[in-house]
């Protein structure tokens, strides 16, 4: 399975972005979804995930109410709308992966089979 993440860029606190994690993969709705960042200097931080069927969702509690994921089982892609972005959400955001079978799975990353190259996301203030 190959992931491909798009839709980073630099925007302005306050401004929203929509990040696209594609697959290679028909079968991609198997799978749950998890979005991680990076920053420099900084350890990689669970962001959210997305179950297989779209409707069990988990959110970091630095996005909760800010940022939601869904999934287009069509288009073999799931998003991460990202609103009231601030300096801090700057990172490298990676989509990723798996058949995880727990909730307390999503946010740890070896969980995750496969992993997109990740795409940049900068907020100036």
């Amino acid at each position: 399975v190959q992931l491909q993440a798009s839709g980073g860029g630099l925007v302005q606190a306050g401004d929203s972005r929509r990040l696209s994690c594609a697959a290679s993969t028909p079968f991609f709705g198997s799978y749950t979804v998890g979005w991680f960042r990076q920053a420099p200097g900084k350890e990689r931080e669970f962001v959210t995930g997305i179950s297989g069927g779209g409707t069990n969702k988990i959110y970091a509690d630095s996005v909760k109410g800010r940022f939601t994921t869904s999934r287009d089982h069509a288009k073999n892609t799931v998003y991460l709308q990202m609103n009231s972005l601030k300096p801090e959400d700057t990172a490298v955001y990676h989509c990723a992966a798996g058949f995880l079978y727990s909730d307390y799975e999503y946010p740890k990353p070896d969980a995750y089979d496969y992993w997109g190259q990740g795409t940049q996301v900068t907020v100036s203030s």
